[in-house]
């Protein structure tokens, strides 16, 4: 028990804030946890996951099976304790309220797929076969004060780039590096990329929006979308 004797098994707390507490003072940076535990420890709460998920924008980094292969589909894993969100002046950071609405239109917008990396909703990673992309929405100045909720200032990013661009965790390539890698391409490649940055977005064939949207889809409706094409083919 620290900061003034706050205790997670304390029910005037909110929950966002016993979460908090729990995952500090019973799991710490670096270690797995299970969803299991985490509800059994915080019981009569129908909103301990989403509490959970409401971390993530006040710099808790808690990763899924879908972010880090390595863990069973029941475990998480605490890579980094953000903000202090017990601290009183401190509680609402991070709850900045996106409508549903404006999430739905950002996503349709970018056709379901992260705007930095490419990658489409649950699709796996380059080179990590067991990995699956989870889409959520990240600012598009992310370290700019004030950045505002509108479809303007979102845009959809895959968890792994919304954590490395707000942290500043992933490995940062020099410009060297870069130019190195675009002089490799091909020349229709360097046309090609030549618009995207021109355009400051990167340009997606017929083929590709429609995968985006595919992907979105709940499983049985994505497999029967893939059985009528089949059956589309073959006729």
């Amino acid at each position: 028990m620290r900061d003034g004797g706050l205790d997670w098994r304390d029910g005037g707390l909110g929950t966002r804030v016993r979460v908090a507490l729990w995952l500090r003072d019973e799991v710490g940076e670096g270690n797995t946890f299970k969803k299991r535990a985490l509800r059994l420890a915080i019981p009569g709460s129908e909103q301990v996951d989403r509490r959970m998920r409401d971390l993530r924008p006040a710099g808790w980094v808690i990763k899924t099976y879908r972010d880090k292969p390595s863990l069973k589909a029941d475990e998480l894993y605490l890579e980094k304790i953000g903000v202090p969100i017990w601290e009183k002046e401190r509680r609402a950071t991070g709850l900045r309220q996106i409508s549903s609405r404006t999430r739905r239109s950002v996503y349709e917008r970018d056709l379901h797929m992260c705007r930095r990396c490419g990658v489409a909703a649950g699709e796996a990673y380059p080179g990590e076969p067991g990995s699956r992309a989870r889409l959520t929405l990240g600012h598009v100045n992310p370290h700019k004060s004030g950045s505002g909720s509108s479809p303007a200032d979102l845009i959809t990013e895959c968890a792994r780039c919304n954590e490395t661009v707000r942290h500043l965790t992933g490995p940062q390539m020099t410009s060297e590096q870069v130019w190195d890698r675009i002089k490799e391409l091909p020349l229709r490649h360097k046309k090609d990329l030549l618009l995207w940055m021109a355009a400051d977005a990167r340009a997606q064939t017929d083929t590709e929006r429609a995968w985006g949207m595919y992907r979105q889809l709940p499983g049985e409706l994505r497999e029967g979308i893939k059985r009528d094409l089949e059956v589309l083919l073959e006729s």
